[in-house]
């Protein structure tokens, strides 16, 4: 019989044998993929050779002739050698590029399903040009979905001779765009856009009362560009079209007043992580006296509790210059990511509301949410997902594991010789800011253009202000010019150049040698190429690679560096100080570089933090899986609905007489209209205040594990229930109003409310809660406190029912 040593080495052995094993299978799998890419390369080439001497009018007829091949159902991955050869003669024709073997080695991997790797500079929006064309061979459409809107605007006239060449329609979507040119450029064979602004569109398609007012068709092929961005730093924020209505607008100002009078470890206290508070019993007397309410924790005294946990957060944990800045009297919301602003993106209501008191603007319309969902479902919705990124590999675990997704890493076209330095580790972060300060200096004396990256618009304007002070002339890019991000970023590579960024920055553009002309490449080589400068490690080692991947463009020379401290927030959030040996915490010591013991714990603080959001975002997928299934429900009955008679046919089955008497007075036409208008009206309204409900139960659902429930089981189950009482609630009201509706003169009379959708819409995105990690742990297993826009967390929850108990 086995010990309970020896069972658990057994199990530990059974476990690493299977993982092996899986390993060796995705392998198998990867290398017999890697083979099939290389024999498909050969035979386009091939091709390719026969084709480069051909007329246009034969490359236009060939073209014309595969068309007509897929659209006899022949699998258009048998056309894909002929086609890639084509597209590849056309670019050269009209473009007078030549694409590289990497490239169309990518561009098959990418028809092949694949996430692609392929580092700055080695030429992803001309990769995409042979899926693009090749899917467009059906006619169904495609979509190329970019980071933004200029990238789509820019990427679709750059293309845009090759289409036109083989006679493809293509077009681009921004915002602003009016309703039929938006619908002109869906209907044609290629569109770029966003993938925020594809995903509005569906929303606004989704509340249109009439086939003729949807602007896209149905989903087809999504060749992603960014992938990273939009598949993993981006997926969960949901989208989010909003209507107005009369609902009560809370007291913001006196709330972010009394906020302002909290003083911090007297009336509430943070916890280790200066992330979460709790109030203490001298603040909560205070609070209580301020709003004259009576115990604080009493259940009608909810709605002002939410509304001052919204504001404590607002006035102590948002700060401006790192979370937000304050624009053209807007609060704009700053991507922790990328340091850019973040494009219509919101706090949780209760939150922005908060966050515009505590900087006294006028507060924005908040409405009501009418559809919403996330970029990782509206993904979801395209049969043909492929994309490409400069970083695929280090997020394969997610691409896999969310969207059925392999990523592969392309070769450089030529060696990539960039020198990643050892990083250098200060003690403090004054040191640490010095030591910058004083390798820029170097490096611009010497003409070497250098691009610093910065987490923060605060950080890359003090640094800016630092190296003015010493007679360094720089650039910054960051959110509050944003909208010059690529005129700045073209010319940072050249000679004595140096640009102060936010991280990420100029994705989309490249950094270019000497200038956007290369006038001076040469001599920037001599000095070494691009310097790199990263000011604080990221969590994610993803964030890192790419800011490195700014230096080292197709062969060029470069070089990038670290300068990390002990005060940065990746040692003080996750308390990375304390598991380093004394001597490194001792006073006086300085420069730490080139160890290795700090190396390897900051490298493997970011895999921790890297798994434990990958299981946080399981966990809440699971919650959110099943509200996308019932939308879709939603989404589909609805569509059913928009058909003439199918509301007619349904309210006919219930009340006959009444149907005949509407269609006597207003004929069947205008009468199907009527009736199919009336189910639309109480399907918006219901699905409305069904959002409404489920988000409540999700901000509290976490508690259930207090009285040893499953969070997701009961999540689940009580939302299953829900749905089916909106449904037989959704038949009834609208049974009931039709009931109501009277035919005078051969005029609709309606009796009551008023059935008319809101009178204006809007759509922004929610942006991730800045608690969101804190609820995903709680839900796995963990009771902690969060805020967020409406959300009361286990600590003030708990303490209520003590003070109940308390009897106070």
């Amino acid at each position: 019989m086995l010990s309970k040593k020896g069972e658990n080495m057994s199990s530990l052995s059974f476990i690493e044998n299977i993982k092996s094993k899986y390993h060796r299978l995705v392998n198998t799998e990867r290398n017999k993929a890697i083979l099939f890419f290389n024999h498909l390369l050969y035979k386009i080439r091939k091709t390719e050779k026969d084709l480069l001497q051909k007329p246009d009018i034969y490359l236009k007829d060939m073209f014309k002739t595969l068309k007509y091949r897929a659209g006899q159902s022949i699998d258009i991955d048998v056309l894909l050698p002929e086609v890639y050869a084509l597209v590849s003669t056309v670019i050269q024709r009209c473009l007078k590029l030549k694409p590289f073997d990497v490239q169309i080695y990518g561009a098959v991997a990418m028809h092949h399903g694949r996430i692609i790797e392929m580092p700055t500079g080695e030429g992803k929006t001309l990769t995409a040009v042979f899926p693009v064309v090749l899917n467009a061979l059906t006619g169904l459409g495609v979509h190329v979905l970019t980071f933004n809107d200029y990238l789509a605007e820019r990427d679709a006239e750059w293309m845009g001779p090759v289409y036109k060449y083989l006679g493809l329609s293509a077009g681009f979507v921004k915002e602003g765009m009016a309703a039929t040119d938006r619908r002109q450029a869906y209907d044609s064979d290629i569109t770029y856009l966003s993938a925020k602004e594809a995903g509005f569109d569906y929303l606004r398609d989704s509340l249109c009362y009439n086939w003729h007012e949807r602007v896209q068709r149905s989903f087809h092929q999504a060749i992603i560009d960014e992938a990273d961005s939009i598949l993993i730093d981006e997926a969960r924020i949901p989208l989010v079209i909003a209507g107005s209505n009369d609902n009560f607008v809370p007291d913001t100002c006196r709330m972010a007043l009394l906020a302002k009078k909290l003083v911090p470890d007297i009336d509430f206290e943070f916890d280790e992580y200066q992330r979460n508070f709790y109030l203490t019993d001298t603040g909560t007397a205070k609070v209580e006296m301020e709003l004259k309410c009576g115990n604080i924790y009493n259940s009608e005294n909810y709605t002002l509790l939410t509304q001052l946990n919204c504001a404590i957060h607002a006035e102590n944990l948002l700060v401006n210059g790192i979370d937000y800045i304050v624009r053209n009297h807007k609060i704009e919301l700053v991507d922790e990511f990328t340091g850019r602003i973040a494009d219509r993106r919101r706090w949780p209501d209760g939150l922005q509301a908060a966050l515009e008191a505590k900087e006294n603007l006028v507060q924005q319309k908040q409405g009501e949410i009418l559809n919403t969902l996330t970029l990782q479902h509206f993904i979801g919705l395209y049969p043909r997902v492929c994309g490409m990124t400069g970083t695929a590999v280090t997020a394969e675990n997610e691409f896999r594991r969310f969207y059925n997704l392999e990523a592969l890493a392309i070769p450089h076209n030529k060696p990539c010789i960039r020198q990643d330095l050892p990083d250098a580790v200060f003690a403090t972060r004054k040191e640490k800011m010095q030591a910058v300060i004083d390798e820029i200096v170097k490096a611009q004396q010497s003409g070497r253009p250098v691009l610093v990256g910065t987490t923060s618009v605060c950080e890359s304007e003090q640094l800016a202000d630092f190296l003015r002070g010493v007679g360094v002339n720089c650039q910054v890019l960051n959110a509050r010019n944003d909208w010059h991000e690529a005129e700045i970023i073209a010319q940072a590579g050249k000679v004595g150049a140096v640009t102060i960024s936010t991280n990420m920055a100029g994705r989309g553009t490249d950094i270019r040698l000497g200038g956007p002309d290369e006038v001076e490449k040469d001599r920037v080589i001599r000095l070494g190429g691009l310097y790199v400068i990263g000011t604080n490690k990221h969590e994610s080692c993803r964030i890192d690679l790419q800011l490195k991947g700014r230096a080292g463009r197709q062969g060029d020379p470069g070089s990038s560096k670290f300068f990390i401290s002990l005060e940065d927030e990746l040692f003080s959030r996750y308390k990375l100080r304390e598991l380093l040996p004394v001597k490194f915490n001792q006073t006086g010591m300085k420069k730490l570089s080139d160890n290795k013991i700090l190396s390897r714990e900051i490298s493997r603080v970011q895999r921790i933090v890297e798994g434990q959001n990958l299981e946080i975002k399981k966990t809440l997928q699971k919650y959110s899986d099943i509200l996308e299934k019932q939308r879709l429900i939603i989404f589909n009955k609805r569509s059913e609905y928009m058909h003439e008679d199918r509301a007619a046919t349904f309210f006919k089955s219930q009340i006959t007489t009444k149907i005949r008497m509407i269609e006597a007075g207003l004929g069947k036409k205008q009468a199907a209209e009527v009736c199919k208008r009336l189910m639309l009206y109480h399907i918006d309204k219901s699905w409305t205040r069904y959002l409404a409900d489920v988000a409540e139960l999700r901000e509290s659902i976490h508690l259930r594990r207090i009285g040893g429930q499953d969070p997701l089981y009961e999540f689940q189950k009580t939302v299953i229930g829900m749905f089916d009482e909106m449904f037989y609630e959704t038949e009834q009201d609208a049974l009931a109003s039709l009931r109501k509706l009277t035919v005078s003169d051969s005029r609709v009379i309606l009796q009551g409310e008023k059935y008319k959708m809101p009178s204006a819409t809007w759509t922004y995105l929610i942006n991730d809660n800045p608690f969101e990690n804190i609820i995903g742990l709680q839900m796995i297993g963990n009771i902690g406190m969060q805020l967020g826009g409406g959300m009361l967390g286990g600590v003030f929850a708990l303490r209520q029912i003590f003070r109940k108990f308390r009897g106070k």
